[in-house]
């Protein structure tokens, strides 16, 4: 079964499924675009997860089906990725430019306030790790852009045009 396969092959793999993921993408559509959020819990905490194939804790997300609003594959993406649904509507707060994944990758940002969880996620194939956090007690490998969309949040830092 794959869980019995040592980690580092099943990163492999999926590594390279998702290059080749990004390679068909570039290839088949004029851009990329996904979505992410800020996702709150009543309680204020940020959901965050950490990716088997990238390093560090991230922003929930993940890119767009074809025919699929952004709305309805955030939605998608945050109860694959953490059980999550949406309590109301969600807040669009930016378009970046992810100029570190391709030249052709664009980010629709989102905050999602009271976000509630069905069930806590358990590690799959794509996410290793998720939870809640209170903002002051982020993980110390949080990525330097999730670090910077909640900094634009809290208003302590100017917000950008670049993921």
């Amino acid at each position: 079964m794959e869980q019995d396969r040592p980690a580092e092959l099943r990163n492999w793999r999926i590594r390279l499924l998702t290059r080749f993921a990004h390679v068909y993408f570039a290839l088949s559509r004029g851009m990329t675009l996904g979505v992410r959020a800020a996702c709150f819990d009543g309680e204020g905490r940020i959901f965050l997860v950490r990716h088997s194939y990238l390093p560090g804790w991230h922003l929930p997300g993940g890119g767009l089906d074809r025919h699929e609003t952004a709305v309805e594959g955030l939605a998608r993406e945050l109860r694959e990725e953490g059980n999550l649904e949406l309590t109301s509507p969600p807040l669009l707060v930016q378009v970046y430019y992810n100029r570190g994944t391709s030249k052709r990758d664009h980010v629709i940002f989102f905050r999602c306030d009271n976000v509630r969880q069905q069930q806590p996620k358990v590690p799959d194939l794509e996410i290793a790790a998720a939870g809640f956090f209170a903002l002051d007690e982020l993980p110390a490998d949080t990525t330097p852009a999730t670090r910077r969309r909640i900094a634009e949040l809290a208003g302590t830092e100017a917000p950008d045009t670049f993921w």
